[in-house]
């Protein structure tokens, strides 16, 4: 989310931007965080982002398309295309849908962007894309594990000191979930605490952060990851992995059963 204000007269500005947005390791959001106690401009920076997302997902209308739509955009694609519609998912996550919007067929393409997310709750979306991105982040930018350690009696006091909030962090060695360290994240706007295993060679990240009364997601899949979220006592967990459904629930139903 891009502000659009008159100027941007503090250089960190755009660190705060990506801070709000969840891109930053966590050693960066917390220099910026650190900032903002400090700079009136970047913190009313923060405050305008923050009232517009909330605004945004607490106003912002959504509708389910109906399936003649569905299919009137589909035939649209392909009639732009040439593809036949039988050999079209009706959402294609990789990069050349995207590219689309910005070529000669971009009006058509977007059409269908906005319908596919206003197939559900823009909330919900949102938070999807925020666990997934930063799954993601931990994978690619050599930041998974800040505290290494398979021992709950060091990781979780460790997040304590690191996260708003301390969840369980047990290890399920003998069931083949193996616990090898935690990290600060930020997911949703919550300085988040992730519990890292490892099942195989998959790594499994759980996030934990405040609960804050939103409905949460369905179990879903996006780019090859299957994405679980639950609420237990006043804490959101998420576990985000490209292992196995049915491995990814396993492990879910352990922490279920572990007492904080």
């Amino acid at each position: 989310m891009m502000w659009k204000g008159p100027s941007m007269p503090c250089n960190e500005a755009l660190r705060v931007q990506a801070y709000f947005d969840g891109e930053l390791d966590a050693t960066t959001a917390m220099a910026v965080e650190q900032h903002l106690k400090v700079c009136v401009e970047c913190a009313a920076l923060y405050t305008d982002l923050d009232a517009t997302r909330k605004l945004v997902r607490e106003s912002a209308a959504y509708h389910r398309a109906g399936d003649g739509l569905r299919q009137s955009i589909t035939a649209m694609l392909d009639r732009e295309s040439g593809q036949p519609a039988k050999s079209r998912r009706w959402y294609a996550g990789d990069h050349r849908f995207l590219s689309g919007l910005t070529s000669g067929v971009g009006a058509t393409a977007l059409a269908a962007t906005v319908v596919f997310f206003l197939a559900a709750p823009p909330t919900q979306n949102l938070l999807v894309a925020d666990v997934t991105n930063a799954h993601l982040r931990s994978l690619m930018s050599d930041h998974l594990i800040d505290v290494v350690s398979s021992d709950h009696h060091t990781v979780k006091p460790w997040f304590a000191g690191h996260t708003d909030v301390s969840p369980p962090a047990v290890d399920y060695s003998k069931q083949g979930f193996r616990l090898v360290g935690g990290r600060a994240d930020y997911v949703d706007g919550h300085r988040a605490a992730v519990v890292v295993y490892r099942h195989g060679l998959h790594v499994i990240n759980v996030f934990a952060w405040a609960a804050d009364g939103d409905r949460l997601p369905d179990a879903v899949e996006r780019n090859g990851y299957h994405i679980v979220f639950w609420e237990s006592g006043d804490l959101v967990f998420c576990a985000v992995s490209d292992t196995g459904e049915s491995e990814l629930t396993e492990l879910v139903r352990l922490m279920k059963e572990t007492k904080a």
